[in-house]
Parts: C-alpha cells; sequence; structure tokens
C-alpha cells in the first residue's frame, strides 16, 4: 500500500435502503461518501446477496411512503438515466422494489455518492485508518465506516421455489400478503417458531385461509402466540410436514404446494396462491471474520440504545444486518439515516481532538 494513499471519510458497505440513506445523508454533509454496492457476480447470486439488497428481488411495494399506486413509468423515465431505467421491468400499478431502490441510488449519486461496484471481502478494524479490501483486491482507508449488507432470507433450496420466487413465494408476509395475489385465497406459511406464527395471524386479514406448515408436533413459538392463532378461524396447522415441490404455472405463478410427511404418512397437496417462508434471516457478516460484536443469531450488536455505534468505536450499522426484528425497508432506511448522523458526530468529536 502507498504511503499516500488517501483516507476516505467514511466508507459505507451494502446497496439496500440503509446504504442509500447513509449515503444521501452523508454526501450531504460533505463527508464525500463511497458506496460499495456489490458485485454482479454468480457467486452472490448463489448467495442471495446481489446489489441493491432484498428489494431487488421484490416486485410491487404498496407500503413504502410516498409511492401510491398508479402508473410510475414516466416519473421513472424521467428521474434515472436510460441504462438504469432501461434494466426495470415497470409495475402494473404501484412502485416495484427495484424501481424504488433505483430511485435511492440515483438520489444518492446526485448528492456526490461515489460508487463502487464491488464487494468488501475482508476488514481490519483494529487499525486507524481502517482498511478494506474489496473483491478486485484493492486495499481502502477510511476514517469511519457504516455496515449495512443486510440479511438473506432463508430458503429451501427447492427448484421449483427459485421459479416463482415472487410470483407466489415470499419471505416476507409484511412486505407481500396484501398484494391482490394473495387476497381471498388460501396461502401456506412455512416454519413453527414466532416468525411463522406471526405472519400467518398477518395473512389471515388478507387470506381466505393460511396453513401452517411445520416439520415438528410442535410450535416453537411463545405459547401465547400459539393461543392466538388457535382460536382464529382462518388459520389450519400441518404437522410433521415438509415441503417437496412448489406447484404453479408461468401465468399463474403458485397455485399449489406438495408436502411430504415426516412420519410415513400420504404426501398431500394443498391449493394455494402463495407460499411464505419463515424459517429465519442469515445476516450478511461472513466478510467482518470477528472484526465486530455479534448477538447469538449473528446480527451485529448495537451496544448503545437508540444508536447504531457497534462494538467498535468509529464502525457503525444500519439495515437488517442488525435487525433481527423489522426487517423492512422504511425502518432500514430510517437506521441508514441514524448511522450517517451518528457517523457525523463521531467525525466532529475527532476533529474537536485533534484541534
Amino acid at each position: 500500500m502507498s504511503s499516500d494513499q488517501s483516507i476516505e471519510e467514511v466508507i459505507i458497505i451494502g446497496s439496500g435502503p440503509a446504504g442509500w440513506t447513509a449515503g444521501i445523508y452523508t454526501a450531504r454533509a460533505d463527508l464525500n461518501p463511497v458506496l460499495f454496492e456489490g458485485a454482479l457476480s454468480m457467486e452472490n447470486q448463489e448467495a442471495g446477496t446481489l446489489p441493491m439488497g432484498q428489494l431487488a428481488q421484490t416486485t410491487e411495494v404498496e407500503n413504502y411512503p410516498g409511492f401510491p399506486s398508479g402508473q410510475l413509468d414516466q416519473y421513472l423515465e424521467t428521474a434515472l438515466t436510460a441504462d438504469r431505467f432501461g434494466m426495470l421491468i415497470p409495475g402494473e400499478n404501484m412502485i416495484t422494489g427495484p424501481g424504488l431502490v433505483e430511485l435511492m441510488r440515483q438520489q444518492a449519486i446526485n448528492f456526490g455518492t461515489r460508487i463502487v461496484s464491488a464487494d468488501i471481502v475482508s476488514v481490519d478494524f483494529q487499525v486507524r485508518p481502517f482498511r478494506l479490501t474489496d473483491s478486485e483486491g484493492k486495499v481502502w482507508q477510511a476514517r469511519s465506516v457504516i455496515v449495512a449488507t443486510g440479511a438473506s432470507a432463508n430458503y429451501l433450496h427447492l427448484e421449483s421455489e427459485t421459479r416463482f420466487k415472487n410470483f407466489g413465494v415470499s419471505a416476507c408476509a409484511v412486505c407481500d400478503g396484501a398484494l391482490p395475489r394473495f387476497r381471498n385465497h388460501p396461502v401456506a406459511v412455512i416454519g413453527g417458531g414466532d416468525s411463522a406464527v406471526e405472519e400467518a395471524g398477518y395473512l389471515s386479514r388478507f387470506a381466505s385461509s393460511v396453513y401452517i406448515v411445520h416439520r415438528r408436533d410442535q410450535l416453537r413459538a411463545s405459547q401465547a402466540m400459539v393461543r392466538r392463532i388457535a382460536e382464529n378461524p382462518r388459520i389450519k396447522i400441518l404437522w410433521n410436514r415438509i415441503p417437496e415441490e412448489i406447484l404453479g404455472n408461468d401465468s399463474d405463478g403458485v397455485t399449489g404446494i406438495r408436502l411430504r410427511s415426516t412420519v410415513q404418512e400420504d404426501p398431500m397437496t394443498l391449493d394455494v396462491s402463495g407460499v411464505f417462508l419463515a424459517i429465519g434471516h442469515t445476516p450478511n457478516t461472513g466478510f467482518l471474520a470477528g472484526q465486530l460484536e455479534l448477538t447469538e443469531k449473528g446480527f451485529i450488536k448495537r451496544p448503545v440504545p437508540f444508536r447504531t455505534n457497534t462494538s467498535v468505536p468509529g464502525v457503525f450499522t444500519a439495515g437488517d444486518v442488525a435487525d433481527d426484528h423489522y426487517q423492512q425497508a422504511i425502518t432500514a432506511a430510517g437506521t441508514g439515516c441514524m448511522a450517517a448522523l451518528d457517523v457525523g458526530h463521531y467525525l466532529a468529536s475527532l476533529d474537536t481532538e485533534t484541534k
């Protein structure tokens, strides 16, 4: 590494709502941020960590404020550059996930965020300035870092699941459950913990019926939540069952699911229009290699209440990589703002100390 290598004020790792919001705020604060959006690689595709986060794998978005239903094509076309707009498939009645995150990206660029289309593969937070190595082998130095790499939803790894992802297969009931595809139709929720029970309850507001498919004969969810769904006439639990294949076609998307038994009973097929995976998320923290303290579930610890600090001063975190509870685009964006403001205060304190 050359001795005259520049030291960045702030490096942002991640390109979902948290990362882009942090980019907008730090750029407007004249911190000249560098944002690593990730590489378009086969490795990232298989791991579910492609650039732009989980929004890039979402179809219509109804619950992000400021984008009411209606044709938004003309707005997108004027807001985005031709090459970025050309990659989008416009939504029929509302903003799409890719469209929304593209607008965030463009807004960050408009204020001066510098984008690097590579991954950060290793970090050294034990030295000052911090050192980060990207997937091209370049070493970067920074006075502060925001980790906003998100979390990847856990899937079943069925070929049919991949085929119908976003066409009836979802990993977020709160994001997708109210869509017309699922309203007044039967759906299935896969899982047996608090998340599965909570999502089943949410979906019962819209679906005609909700099947909870669980591999065991007892739920792992809290007893209070179990009692709640037991009283819900729209929810039925299918014990000792595992999804074997998701059924459907290109025009309708998901039309059913075939389940095998874990106790040697006959297979069964359900007619459903949606399959919701509630088997957890895996935070994208592998590149940290022990550099930051993590929770028992592997999410980045935030030791200061209501702040985005991590276990290392000068390193902050935002979005789903530190959130195992809400995991929404708008909450991720909110913590992106918080992290950017925390970075600004941290850098200002360093400058005051050196005067």
